[in-house]
């Protein structure tokens, strides 16, 4: 809101007044108390179970982009599939990652709407074990899913994950943070909401001493996260990387580059992660 000055009139000119009772009252009117929590627009929190279902539309919306995203609804037995029941399957599929991940794992977000979203594995989690499967409806993907998109998922996607991170982090693959998605849908763009969501954490893991690890699918991203202390490791493939057929979306395999962010000091010049005014730490 403008800041108001107060001014002495030396007139006792009624229009005059007027017109500055209407404009104060216009003033007034900009005051109006709103029912959403103010913070939530510049602080980072944590999301409950309960609110995993806008949390999944949100994570969604943000990712109904994505070539990853894509390669999972995209194979052969899914091309008849209409666009709003393959809308739907991505969203139920985010709904119960989401719910998986607050269960057993940490979802933080940023925004009145849920805009900007992170979800997290933190060291000593596991979003996979089976009673983590049944709370989150995750068992029902299997069942939602054809034939090519269970293989894509159960058998390609999630052993290929798994075998890397172990690969690349070794004994530390259960001791570091793993932001296994973050987004910010159409509405909230451009507003460092998932700068904020990244410092948060980097700061927490920072505390730690621990590292952090992603996969990013896309080059744009990987610029990005390079700004915060990422560093690439390697690309792995989803799809034959040699056939021009691998994904019905975009004619070729997804490519993501893993990227592990190893622990910054508190002191010294080169420190990536700058707060904002709005951060406040994760408990």
């Amino acid at each position: 809101m403008a800041n108001v000055q107060s001014v002495t009139l030396t007139t006792n000119n009624g229009p005059c007044n007027a017109a500055i009772d209407q404009a104060l009252a216009g003033l007034e009117l900009k005051k109006q108390r709103s029912l959403l929590p103010e913070k939530w627009s510049d602080y980072v929190r944590t999301v409950n179970l309960s609110e995993h279902v806008e949390v999944g539309r949100s994570i969604a919306q943000a990712f109904a982009t994505d070539e990853l995203a894509h390669y999972l609804l995209d194979s052969d037995d899914m091309i008849g599939l209409s666009d709003e029941a393959r809308w739907k399957l991505h969203v139920d599929m985010m709904k119960y990652i989401v719910a998986a991940h607050c269960i057993s794992g940490l979802v933080t977000t940023i925004g009145p709407d849920y805009e900007g979203v992170a979800l997290w594995a933190p060291p000593g989690s596991n979003t996979d074990d089976w009673l983590t499967v049944l709370r989150s409806g995750a068992w029902r993907l299997y069942y939602q899913l054809t034939a090519g998109g269970r293989y894509r998922y159960f058998t390609e996607l999630l052993p290929l994950l798994h075998h890397t991170m172990h690969e690349v982090m070794g004994e530390r693959d259960n001791d570091c943070y793993y932001l296994v998605y973050i987004g910010t849908k159409p509405s909230g763009q451009r507003r460092g909401y998932a700068r904020k969501l990244i410092e948060a954490m980097a700061l927490k893991a920072d505390a730690e001493n621990r590292a952090m690890y992603l996969e990013s699918s896309s080059d744009k991203n990987t610029a990005y996260y390079r700004k915060f202390g990422f560093e690439h490791k390697k690309d792995i493939h989803l799809g034959d990387p040699n056939s021009s057929n691998s994904s019905s979306s975009t004619g070729k395999s997804v490519r993501l580059a893993i990227m592990v962010r190893e622990p910054q000091t508190l002191s010294g010049k080169n420190i990536p992660i700058k707060l904002g005014a709005g951060f406040r730490g994760l408990q």
